[in-house]
């Protein structure tokens, strides 16, 4: 199993937004594309507040792979992004880290 940390730095204001985008259509559609959730993350300290960060879990790089492709190639998908930036865009950047758990890892 490999894990796939996203952050996601959010637009002025438009937090809200993402975090309606995830917990209203995107989750569903990570599920239907074989994409493993293990948590979505915002942050108290240390870090700046207009973040999201989850993470994912897949079998392997290449089903990665096929799952983020089918994912953007999902009509629901185009029609959700749409939609929730018919205002302008709801994220500034995007961070992703794939990782590896070590042998002594609960996660391996």
């Amino acid at each position: 199993m490999i894990y796939e940390t996203r952050v996601y730095e959010a637009a002025p204001g438009r937090l809200p937004e993402l975090h309606a985008r995830f917990r209203d259509h995107t989750i569903a559609l990570f599920e239907k594309h074989g994409m493993k959730i293990i948590g979505f993350f915002t942050s108290e300290i240390g870090e700046w507040t207009d973040r999201l960060t989850y993470i994912l879990g897949f079998d392997s790089l290449e089903h990665r792979d096929r799952a983020w492709s089918a994912f953007r190639e999902d009509p629901e998908w185009a029609k959700v992004r749409a939609e929730s930036e018919k205002d302008g865009p709801i994220v500034l950047r995007l961070k992703s880290t794939i990782l590896t758990p070590t042998s002594y890892s609960p996660l391996s």
